[in-house]
């Protein structure tokens, strides 16, 4: 069964993942909507079956090449957009994973049109999708 991801009938279950080594970030440079062109953490759909990590781990490597020690989810949370009339346009439920970068060769992949590592002190000056700069240092901020 397909769901549409534009006009969906139900929210949608994903996951995000923040790999992290020193004080740089991974982000991907999203291929498609929703939020087409803007810095991301990588992530994506789960699969009917897979664990909420397995997809993470799957996810990463996919859209970036790399691995991370990802353990248990750190953060949920909507992203909801609407339409000009006020629809429901998107909704997703997403599940974010936090971890230090283990290995990987950084590429783009999948729904990422670019993957890069970003310094926190840069995390401003790029075009996010909502929240991204302040989820990632919220997420950080304890280390």
């Amino acid at each position: 069964m397909t769901i549409s991801r534009s006009y969906p009938p139900v929210p949608l279950l994903a996951v995000s993942v923040l790999c992290h080594r020193e004080d740089d970030v991974l982000l991907i440079r999203r291929s498609k909507p929703p939020f087409e062109g803007h810095w991301s953490l990588p992530g994506g759909l789960v699969d009917v079956g897979e664990t909420l990590r397995d997809a993470a781990t799957r996810e990463l490597l996919e859209e970036t090449g790399a691995r991370a020690d990802l353990s248990h989810p750190v953060e949920t949370f909507d992203s909801i957009e609407r339409d000009d009339e006020g629809k429901v346009k998107s909704h997703f439920v997403l599940v974010v994973f936090a971890g230090a970068f283990l290995d990987g060769q950084i590429h783009p992949g999948d729904d990422a049109a670019a993957a890069e590592w970003l310094n926190l002190s840069d995390l401003d000056s790029r075009l996010t999708t909502p929240g991204t700069p302040d989820r990632i240092r919220r997420i950080l901020s304890p280390r």
